[in-house]
């Protein structure tokens, strides 16, 4: 729904296996949330009999979200010159909205630091979401130049986490 309650119109979702509706859906999820103003707190899609419901946050209202209710966090500013335009270097980002966790448990090493050679594949972090703790990979080989967000941090889709220079 629209902020004035009105169905906000989506292209449906062909029927096809199991998985290739869910990247459909993720897809459609990304370019939805780009276009809409404002802050989200729940995005939530539906592939039986197509249901997409969108709901906003209230800036009138001060109060908490209900508890159980998913919300987003609101992204960081961004930085002087984003790093996704730097040529000589690549980011990896975080696939879902959750928190960062630079170690596999508290007290333990984290799985990459500042200087350390990554090939593709290997592991850099995590994001836990709703209890599921989700490993973050590199895509790529590189060396950590920057790791740009602290470890228990809250961050949003598509937010870099780990700044590589070619090695």
């Amino acid at each position: 729904m629209d902020q004035a309650g009105q169905g906000t119109p989506v292209e449906p979702v062909e029927p096809v296996d199991g998985g290739d509706v869910l990247v459909q859906l993720r897809r459609q999820a990304r370019q939805l949330v780009a276009e809409v103003a404002g802050p989200l707190r729940r995005v939530s899609m539906r592939s039986g009999d197509a249901v997409l419901e969108i709901e906003w946050h209230d800036t009138q209202v001060t109060a908490a979200p209900p508890v159980g209710v998913p919300f987003a966090v609101p992204a960081q500013p961004a930085a002087a010159e984003p790093v996704a335009d730097r040529e000589d270097r690549a980011t990896v980002s975080s696939p879902i909205v959750g928190t960062f966790y630079r170690a596999p448990e508290p007290g333990a090493a984290p799985f990459v630091e500042v200087g350390d050679l990554i090939e593709p594949g290997q592991v850099v972090g995590i994001v836990e979401a709703m209890k599921l703790m989700n490993q973050i990979t590199a895509e790529q080989a590189g060396k950590v130049a920057e790791v740009l967000v602290a470890d228990g941090a809250p961050v949003e889709f598509e937010q870099p986490l780990i700044v590589l220079v070619p090695a």
